[in-house]
């Protein structure tokens, strides 16, 4: 299983959020937001910590209030991963977080206000070498294109894109990525595919309001597949009614199955069958619960039986295969020995975690020798 991703994807300008790159030949980032209270400092830091613990590149903090503003500069303080303020309406919050050290502004140029206000906003995002995010959602487009065409629709959210855009265009202001939501995937992937055909802007992907933890991972699977497949997207959010990190799993294991990023443990598992030699889910259940700390890279196959685990073991970097009266291993793709089914998960992630730690050694030795 070790090939590249076939996906060519779109060429974009790319822009700094923070210390990560988004667009251009960058990977493709996963965010997540906090739904703490943004003045509750210590809730908000810990479960920032949290998401990035859990693999997010980018964190979303929603920023409403001037007294909100305050406590982003103190979570920004005590946080090391990039953070994007998500404000509306009002242009002196996006000012005082500008100074407090924000990585990115998501705002929307229209709801601004004025242009002279929309103008100091650029300013001093240009001073500061600030990106900006421009969001169009689906349930908040502008009430003249809600009359001209009805209802939300492709168009409609690509021409109050465009009217954004126009904006940043007059002001000379070019650091920008965009999003055009929808919780309707075939709205949402038919506008990415018209907005990526006319700027060259990093796009940020997500199925807005997309549901609860099953659901939503669904719907945003079925609607940013399709986008990802294409080569359309440089970052992306999977909007789950969940926790976070929920949210950032999802994305990592998305961007995992289409070879655009791999992190942590790719585990290929069958779905168990009366031929299984022992109890495939619960092993998957232990295993994915105990090895979430691992970040590197590598290919894990756990078969209940012979017909497909030996062919799915040698395509993976450790490899199980249900047998009787023992189970076979496999390392590096060859036969290696048996384990018994008593203690089978200790004894797996034994093997696994001593696996991870090899590899992990022989990356930095390969960095080492690069350098």
């Amino acid at each position: 299983m070790h090939f590249e991703s076939p996906i060519i994807r779109r060429k974009s300008r790319q822009i700094m959020v923070g210390k990560v790159p988004v667009g251009g030949d960058a990977p493709i980032s996963v965010q997540s937001m906090t739904n703490t209270e943004t003045t509750d400092v210590a809730a908000t830091v810990a479960q920032v910590q949290r998401i990035q613990d859990a693999g997010a590149d980018i964190v979303r903090v929603s920023v409403p209030s001037m007294e909100a503003a305050d406590a982003f500069g103190e979570i920004r303080q005590q946080v090391s991963v990039p953070l994007v303020a998500d404000i509306h309406f009002d242009y002196r919050i996006a000012l005082k977080v500008a100074d407090l050290g924000v990585d990115c502004l998501r705002i929307n140029p229209g709801n601004i206000g004025r242009e002279e206000r929309v103008r100091a906003v650029i300013d001093k995002a240009r001073d500061l070498n600030i990106p900006l995010r421009i969001g169009v959602n689906a349930g908040s487009l502008e009430k003249e294109l809600q009359r001209k065409y009805g209802e939300p629709t492709p168009d409609a959210l690509v021409e109050s894109a465009m009217r954004h855009v126009d904006i940043l265009d007059r002001l000379n202001f070019q650091d920008f990525k965009l999003s055009l939501k929808a919780s309707d995937i075939f709205m949402a992937v038919a506008a990415y595919r018209k907005i990526a055909s006319q700027i060259d802007n990093p796009l940020h992907l997500g199925i807005t309001e997309a549901g609860g933890l099953r659901g939503g991972t669904v719907k945003s699977a079925a609607g940013l597949g399709m986008l990802l497949m294409e080569g359309i997207g440089d970052t992306l959010r999977i909007s789950l009614a969940a926790d976070p990190v929920e949210e950032v799993k999802v994305g990592w294991d998305l961007l995992k199955s289409l070879k655009l990023r791999s992190k942590g443990i790719n585990f290929v598992a069958c779905p168990s069958c009366s031929r299984q030699n022992f109890d495939v889910i619960k092993t998957m259940n232990e295993l994915e619960n105990r090895l979430e700390d691992i970040k590197v890279p590598m290919d894990v196959a756990i078969i209940g039986c012979i017909v497909n685990g030996p062919g799915e073991a040698k395509e993976s970097d450790l490899g199980l295969t249900g047998a009787s009266p023992k189970n076979l291993v496999y390392v590096d793709g060859k036969p290696s020995h048996k384990l018994p089914q008593e203690n089978l998960v200790d004894e797996l992630e034994k093997l696994i975690r001593e696996k991870a730690d090899a590899k992990r050694e022989q990356q930095k030795n390969l960095i080492a020798k690069s350098a």
